[in-house]
């Protein structure tokens, strides 16, 4: 097998002239949503008569989930009910990008839309202006799936000198991550930061601070531009908490996150008040921060590679073997954010956003303990024995 696609090798001069031609004030939409599986993205085009102003202006539409894994063949119709807008990096204005939920026939939510549950929690605590900082880490592989660049059959040298690394024997791919990085920014995705990982063909991207809900949309769309961005250059972007067995670093999704409390003057207190929270749920939130019910992240929390065992929950200053971490600079000022080191690459970001905010500003205050069964329909007791 070729290490890229056929399809990257096509004239791309060619496509161009199709690509520059008028549109005649009409405007191409692009719907994306989270499909059945819980981490893939799908979408659709469709043409409105004008540019649209805001969400209000894009219909609903409908697609097929008996092909998305959705629903049976017999009532296939899934509604998509559109919910942020972003500019086109691929086809350029007037063009949009949409993210939509999905809705089954009768109208409730889709199993995989966790959204709706999501954003009831960040309604219920805007009081405290919770922000949100996520770290996406991904590896690009090429069409064999094998890491893009090493050696086939084999492995490059040991980890060490490719962590935000310079030169051609060190960074493998850096013409995906900086379009990726601008095509972000043309969108409006609030895309902040990116570097080159610990394993050699390995990247992270940061999104944030975001406020609430608009985290999650716009690490899902950024995900999307991603795979987009690397269909045009043949080769492919896993989020698999550890794509390399062995002696490799795996991939997660770090979430850091405040309240207005926190930022504050004294705010230290206010997370250590939620570190002693997270610590009464770890098993519910490993149960939550990845697709399978932390089955994936069993083989990414190990305790080695820069994380906690996943048994056991931890928090220190500066510390990434722990599951939380307080960055040092918070821990000298007495206020900030801390660090939540525990979800996969993979993980869906409303469920994690939810998750937390549920536990640390929303626990005890219908006198009950729950567990999550909202997000997912678990058995909790089967993934930290």
């Amino acid at each position: 097998m070729e290490s890229v696609s056929a399809c990257s090798k096509l004239n791309k001069t060619l496509r161009q002239h199709y690509l520059n031609l008028p549109q005649g004030g009409k405007c191409q939409v692009t719907y994306i949503w989270i499909d059945g599986s819980g981490e893939g993205l799908r979408n659709k085009t469709r043409t409105l008569d004008e540019e649209p102003k805001s969400i209000a202006d894009i219909p609903e539409w409908n697609f097929d989930g008996s092909s998305t894994d959705q629903s049976k063949g017999s009532d296939s119709d899934m509604y998509l009910v559109p919910v942020q807008m972003f500019r086109d990096p691929f086809i350029l204005d007037p063009n949009k990008l949409v993210l939509c939920e999905v809705l089954k026939y009768n109208r409730e939510p889709a199993e995989t839309n966790r959204r709706i549950s999501c954003n009831k929690v960040m309604e219920a605590t805007k009081e405290h202006c919770v922000w949100f900082g996520m770290e996406q880490e991904y590896c690009l592989l090429s069409m064999d799936r094998y890491p893009y660049r090493w050696p086939k059959g084999g492995f490059p040298r040991p980890q060490g000198p490719y962590y935000c690394a310079v030169g051609a024997d060190c960074v493998y791919g850096r013409d995906i991550v900086e379009c990726h990085y601008k095509a972000c920014l043309y969108a409006g995705i609030k895309i902040c930061g990116t570097n080159a990982e610990v394993m050699p063909g390995q990247w992270e991207f940061q999104v944030g601070p975001c406020e609430g809900i608009d985290v999650a949309d716009h690490l899902w769309v950024a995900r999307f531009i991603l795979h987009r961005v690397c269909e045009d250059f043949g080769l492919l972007a896993t989020m698999d908490p550890k794509p390399i067995e062995g002696n490799w670093n795996g991939s997660g999704c770090h979430t850091n996150v405040s309240t207005k409390q926190m930022r504050e003057e004294g705010g230290l207190k206010y997370i250590e008040q939620a570190i002693e929270k997270l610590s009464h749920r770890h098993q519910e939130h490993i149960s939550v921060y990845d697709p399978r019910g932390g089955e994936d992240n069993k083989r990414r929390l190990t305790g080695l590679h820069e994380t906690a065992n996943i048994k056991d929950f931890s928090h220190g200053v500066a510390n990434r073997g722990a599951s939380i971490r307080i960055p040092r600079q918070v821990g000298q000022d007495g206020r900030g954010y801390f660090e939540d080191r525990r979800p996969a690459a993979n993980c869906d970001p409303y469920s994690v956003a939810e998750a937390i905010v549920r536990t640390c500003l929303l626990e005890g205050e219908d006198g009950e303990n729950k567990p999550f069964c909202y997000l997912q329909n678990l058995n909790f007791g089967s993934v930290v024995g």
